[in-house]
């Protein structure tokens, strides 16, 4: 296991870092995703930390708060010294009574949210709170400036943003440098070798300002997981028949899954290795998110971080995956390879 710097902080975290979103399976959407509860879940944090993860991710409205109530249980039945895991939740969406204010990032929900939060983990403070959405009717400013107080309070020690368009994330960036506030540190975004969309713009933001990136469903929910192919149909009952999400381009997905196959048979490993693999190689990755059910799934995520690509390999998934041709980046692309080559030409002198 290896461990990245985390944004523009001194904080380190492990390649991978376990989310949470199994446990509980509380409610309509939940219950398809995962019912794990107490005993299991303690199981499978365990063998994460024993695997050398010291990052979990889990938010407030996964089962109704239920899957913060597990993890924190989980962190205190397991003995874990505090200082030896990064704990990072969400504020967003609904929990609890469907009040008018009991959703959104207005400084209101924000306050109250975070010490249901603290309460459900049974922590003093959370190293990572997240606004889990864009929020149309709270200005920006009155989300950071309560963020930034929590930050004052001790109560957060860093803060990030999911689910952001880039516009946004610098909008954000841009009100913290200028207030002298806590800045987003992180991104929670969907990426996979099936859905790069992310290149387009946000990866270019996050290598600019040095904000981390972490990923929510490298498997794109499980379809990259070697279970489904262009001949192979998911079994009734699976996840993918179940909450069909995120939505992927299945044509591009099973090209992606054709070529990671033949890369997995010859090294001798599963195809979801080769699809965190190749992530793992991707310079933008702070850390991946991995989600199990099982001991063997978590066993086999593990075991990605000792799977290493050639230059080959990754210029095949890179052909295979690529996005196609978009304004402005066909045109950046064009005006800019004499500057670029200038470059290179510099660096090489």
């Amino acid at each position: 296991m290896r461990y990245a710097k985390f944004g523009s902080t001194g904080l380190f975290v492990s390649e991978l870092c376990l989310g949470t979103m199994t446990f509980g399976g509380e409610g309509a959407v939940w219950e398809h995703i995962g019912k794990l509860q107490q005993t299991e879940a303690d199981t499978l944090i365990g063998r994460a930390i024993d695997g050398g993860i010291n990052f979990i991710d889990t938010a407030n409205v996964y089962s109704g708060g239920l899957s913060e109530t597990i993890t924190g249980t989980a962190l205190k039945n397991l003995k874990v010294p505090r200082e030896n895991v990064v704990v990072a939740t969400k504020v967003f969406g609904e929990t609890g009574t469907k009040a008018v204010n009991s959703r959104g990032l207005s400084r209101f929900h924000i306050m109250e949210s975070v010490k249901a939060s603290l309460r459900r983990l049974q922590l003093d403070y959370v190293d990572l709170y997240q606004v889990h959405g864009f929020d149309p009717a709270t200005p920006i400013e009155e989300t950071l400036r309560a963020l930034d107080a929590l930050v004052q309070q001790g109560h957060v020690r860093y803060i990030g943003v999911s689910n952001w368009a880039a516009w946004q994330i610098m909008k954000a960036l841009g009100v913290s440098e200028r207030l002298g506030l806590a800045r987003f540190e992180s991104l929670q975004a969907y990426y996979t070798i099936a859905g790069r969309d992310l290149e387009r713009e946000i990866v270019p933001l996050l290598q600019s300002e040095g904000v981390g990136l972490m990923v929510w469903s490298p498997l794109a929910g499980g379809l990259l997981s070697g279970k489904y192919g262009r001949n192979v149909k998911a079994e009734e009952g699976s996840r993918r028949t179940t909450f069909d999400f995120p939505p992927v381009d299945l044509e591009r997905g099973y090209d992606c899954i054709d070529a990671m196959r033949g890369i997995a048979e010859a090294k001798g490993v599963s195809v979801a290795q080769i699809a965190l693999a190749w992530l793992l190689h991707q310079k933008v990755v702070t850390t991946v998110i991995v989600g199990a059910k099982r001991v063997e799934q978590l066993e086999d995520n593990l075991a990605a971080t000792s799977v290493s690509l050639t230059a080959d390999e990754l210029a095949a998934l890179d052909k295979v995956s690529a996005l196609p041709p978009e304004y402005p980046g066909w045109m950046l692309a064009r005006q800019g390879e004499a500057r670029r080559t200038q470059l290179l030409q510099s660096a090489n002198r």
